[in-house]
């Protein structure tokens, strides 16, 4: 069976028992209870989608769910997936393309990310303005899926200009601080070294983490509208003396559960 194949059997499952939706949203680590804000929910567990990856990453309880927020139909992903589980990128992926095929024309990025701007207070909400992919892989390596999008897609505007505008106008309207900022994509799962953390902030970046981009650069190459935003839950390796705990990034994530959940809102009320 092909992997478009694969991709097909996956979308025609859930269009059967959720139907549609213009809008997804996908969810990070200790971000997962936004999907407790849809209305007329429709839940299906990842295991039981045909081909899809499972997740095993702390903090993600591996649900797609369909409903309705604000009158539009939204699918949102509870929890992802990453290349350090041992998925391939057509795996990590494969959520966007069957999000393609179902005719999704908005994707909503999220995630935990450690702070490397040293002026982010951690906490924070980040709207990812550009981004970095150190990682040495890239989802869209191999034979072209025509299907979707073009050989050589242009990553100029791959975070939407219209909608990282959204953001901010919402973020100001409703007081709620949020950075902007590059945010570097390596594999993991370790966490970096205070070397390899100075070194990205010399090449610019803001925040780091071991998703996201892969997710961008497939949603661009199916042409949708692609906005991210980070929750910077720890401060990067080296910046604090201190060793980094996967729980704290979890537990950050539920203390901004509330402003987070704001921002989303607004951004999936103006689109």
């Amino acid at each position: 069976m092909t992997y478009l194949e694969k991709i097909d059997q996956a979308a025609e499952y859930i269009r059967r028992i959720c139907g549609g939706a213009e809008i997804a949203v996908v969810l990070g680590s200790g971000l997962g209870d936004y999907a407790e804000r849809l209305t007329d929910v429709k839940t299906i567990p990842y295991a039981d989608i045909p081909h899809f990856p499972v997740s095993t990453a702390e903090g993600h309880a591996g649900n797609w769910h369909a409903g309705t927020l604000f009158g539009k139909r939204v699918y949102v992903m509870q929890g992802r997936f990453h290349a350090y589980e041992g998925y391939s990128m057509e795996e990590v992926t494969m959520p966007v393309r069957v999000m393609a095929r179902l005719k999704v024309k908005t994707l909503l990025l999220t995630n935990a990310a450690g702070g490397v701007n040293t002026s982010f207070p951690q906490g924070c909400l980040m709207l990812i303005d550009d981004v970095i992919n150190l990682s040495g892989r890239n989802p869209l390596i191999g034979p072209n899926l025509k299907e979707f999008g073009p050989r050589f897609p242009d990553m100029t505007y791959a975070l939407d200009p219209k909608l990282k505008q959204l953001a901010k106008e919402v973020a100001t309207r409703l007081e709620i601080p949020l950075q902007q900022g590059v945010y570097c994509w390596l594999s993991g799962p370790s966490y970096e070294t205070p070397s390899e953390i100075r070194a990205l902030r010399v090449l610019g970046v803001d925040a780091v983490g071991m998703s996201t981009v892969p997710e961008i650069i497939v949603g661009r190459h199916c042409g949708m509208r692609v906005m991210g935003v980070s929750c910077i839950t720890n401060m990067a390796a080296g910046i604090l003396d201190r060793e980094l705990d996967m729980y704290e990034v979890i537990e950050a994530g539920k203390r901004v559960k509330h402003i987070f959940a704001q921002l989303i809102d607004g951004v999936i009320k103006g689109i």
